[in-house]
């Protein structure tokens, strides 16, 4: 993947691959040490049925999405289902 700002993705929305809109985009987690990106934290959209989506969840609820599961951004960020 070619290289992106953080700017870039600040409020972009995040679709699985289905097309399911899986909610906003709350942040990026990163290992501060090797400057490696972790996860995608979503806040999830409420038509979302939770039980449907196979990502992991923080304490506050938000889908914790690998960052090897981006598969384009665009308009959306899209991630492998």
């Amino acid at each position: 993947m070619s290289d992106i700002f953080v700017q870039n993705l600040q409020e972009k929305s995040v679709m699985g691959s289905d097309g399911t809109e899986l909610g906003m985009l709350h942040n990026i987690t990163m290992d501060l040490k090797s400057g490696k990106l972790h996860d995608l934290i979503v806040d999830p959209d409420e038509e979302v049925p939770l039980r449907s989506v196979d990502f992991e969840r923080d304490d506050d609820g938000r889908f914790r999405v690998p960052v090897s599961r981006v598969q384009a951004v665009k308009d959306y960020i899209v991630v492998k289902r």
